[in-house]
């Protein structure tokens, strides 16, 4: 449940800081140490022009998401052009947009903010409910392995008398007896 509650906590960080991400300069001063600059269709001002912001880890230096509809891509080529591989790969409010950013009146950009908080919200419940799916399932499995471990077969009635000949009247006694497995 810890987990969750960070997973959550993390999220709401994101949320916040990607709405400053709105501002192209902001989006693009994410892009440092960025692997294609020159010569290629993917440079950080294209990235960023097409909704990208830079998320790199360790293991992955060319991640970026789309602060806006969150697609998280990532193995660009330079010849990638972030905008067809953004279309491709989802269908994002902010690529719709039909003018720039600072030509919005305050309804559309009230507008488009919601539409990225309906997204946000629905990517990370979906992902919350996912990790709590997970952790339920390896609980239902640590349960089921510990009670197989220590699990007792149901009591059976033993006959006293084993004559096989006779037949076990009403007064006949029955004991009960554990099995172990």
């Amino acid at each position: 449940m810890e987990m969750l509650m960070q997973e959550l906590a993390s999220s709401s960080k994101l949320l916040r800081d990607f709405k400053e991400m709105y501002e192209y300069d902001n989006r693009l001063k994410t892009f440092t140490n960025w692997p294609f600059v020159k010569n290629c269709k993917c440079t950080p001002e294209n990235m960023a022009k097409a909704g990208f912001v830079h998320c790199p880890n360790a293991n992955e230096p060319d991640v970026a998401k789309c602060f806006f509809c969150l697609i998280e891509l990532e193995d660009w080529k330079p010849n990638d052009d972030p905008w067809e591989e953004h279309t491709k790969h989802h269908s994002c409010g902010f690529l719709s947009l039909t003018k720039n950013f600072d030509d919005l009146t305050v309804e559309e950009y009230y507008m488009l903010e919601m539409t990225r908080l309906r997204t946000f919200l629905c990517k990370t419940g979906r992902s919350i409910i996912n990790s709590f799916e997970e952790e339920v399932t390896a609980t239902r499995k640590r349960l089921v392995d510990n009670f197989s471990k220590h699990q007792y077969a149901p009591e059976l009635p033993v006959l006293l008398h084993a004559d096989p000949t006779s037949q076990p009247s009403e007064s006949s006694c029955y004991q009960s007896k554990k099995i172990q497995k």
